[in-house]
């Protein structure tokens, strides 16, 4: 009954809502097995990247203790995947084209989880678009800083968080001011972000990193400038 109660809250059905889970878990546990991590170091990535999305997001919120810690479906259902991982990496590790999907999806399934629940405490728009984003990439930050390495995030390379703020953008409009059905909606901004997300890693795009304008203008107006001379005529 709290899987279903949980599930209708965020208008996302429970099996769709564990299976994003376990994928997520998935990912970060095959992750802590490759780098030969010990049987809890498995357990606390699997945590980290099935839950701590949900975990900051529902902080954030502060509508009372975490749906990680009081859904009794959730920590077993990640305690599998972990065990999965740590017995069957090198099958797994085979399996990396379907996981760069799995995980495609499961970026679009937080997005829309966590700006839906952020919708429901009727946040402004900027908030929805946030929350969407720290919980599809909240458990990514968490791993990271577990692994004492630089947050994907905040790199050069294929889109994450950008994904899921382009998503969580979306259906903050749609949802919100457009008032449209949200179960249409939330299929949508899913494929969305998970296309954005696939075709960045297959075709190498990177999200955009800082660019100072001014220098840049300097330069096309240096460049400008030194084509127009060389391009006159002796003696001109």
């Amino acid at each position: 009954m709290e899987i279903l109660a949980a599930a209708e809250t965020l208008r996302v059905p429970a099996a769709v809502d564990l299976a994003a889970i376990v994928i997520g878990a998935l990912t970060g546990g095959l992750l802590a097995a490759r780098e030969g991590f010990a049987v809890s170091g498995v357990l606390l990535l699997a945590v980290c990247g099935g839950l701590g999305g949900g975990l900051i997001r529902d902080v954030l919120l502060a509508e009372g203790p975490p749906v990680a810690l009081t859904n009794p479906a959730y920590l077993p259902t990640v305690s599998i995947a972990a065990a999965v991982t740590f017995f069957f990496s090198g099958w797994l590790s085979r399996l990396t084209g379907l996981l760069v999907v799995l995980d495609a999806v499961t970026l679009g399934f937080f997005t829309v989880i966590g700006a839906q629940k952020a919708q429901l405490t009727d946040l402004p728009t900027a908030s929805v678009v946030f929350i969407g984003t720290a919980t599809a990439v909240g458990g990514a930050v968490i791993r990271d800083v577990l692994l004492a390495q630089r947050a994907d995030i905040v790199q050069p390379g294929p889109y994450n968080a950008v994904a899921a703020m382009i998503g969580a953008s979306v259906l903050a409009v749609l949802a919100g001011p457009l008032e449209l059905d949200p179960l249409p909606v939330a299929v949508v901004v899913i494929v969305l972000v998970s296309t954005l997300r696939m075709l960045s890693v297959w075709r190498g795009w990177e999200a955009p990193v800082a660019v100072d304008l001014p220098l840049r203008a300097r330069n096309r107006l240096g460049r400008r400038r030194r084509g127009n001379g060389d391009g006159r005529a002796p003696g001109g």
